[in-house]
């Protein structure tokens, strides 16, 4: 049915235009909000187990519940000496994963403290070591 042009005939229809340009907004707002997000994200190294490789050096920090540091099961006496180590095994290995395993009873500002002079020293390859929780039925 065509709409008459007749007087005292109302203009029916809905004008979808303002609707798409709000969506098209929308969609950019929240593209570039994505974008954001991930790039602040820290990134994680998750292993795969799908098939065995290559064996792959390991730098481990173990963090205790006193919060003495550990590197390589060697003692570290301040943040040089642990730069230094991770330094040192980066050069060794280019590829260099680094495992880092803290007690629940260690501040959050410690590990985040290491995990800070691991990227400082260069290694970008990290995963959090954890066990696993039975769950009770």
């Amino acid at each position: 049915m065509a709409a008459s042009s007749s007087e005292g005939d109302d203009i029916v229809g809905i004008n979808v235009t303002p609707l798409v340009d709000v969506v098209l907004v929308l969609l950019i707002i929240f593209m570039v909000t994505a974008k954001l997000v991930m790039s602040q994200a820290m990134p994680l190294d998750l292993p795969k187990a799908a098939s065995a490789g290559d064996a792959q050096t390991m730098f481990t920090v173990t963090i205790d519940a006193q919060g003495k540091v550990r590197a390589n099961d060697s003692a570290i006496q301040d943040d040089d000496d642990f730069v230094r180590r991770a330094r040192a095994a980066l050069r060794g290995e280019p590829d260099l994963r680094a495992v880092l395993s803290a007690s629940e009873r260690v501040p959050h500002g410690r590990v985040m403290h290491a995990l800070d002079l691991l990227r400082e020293c260069g290694i970008t390859k990290i995963a959090f070591a954890a066990e696993k929780v039975e769950h009770a039925p």
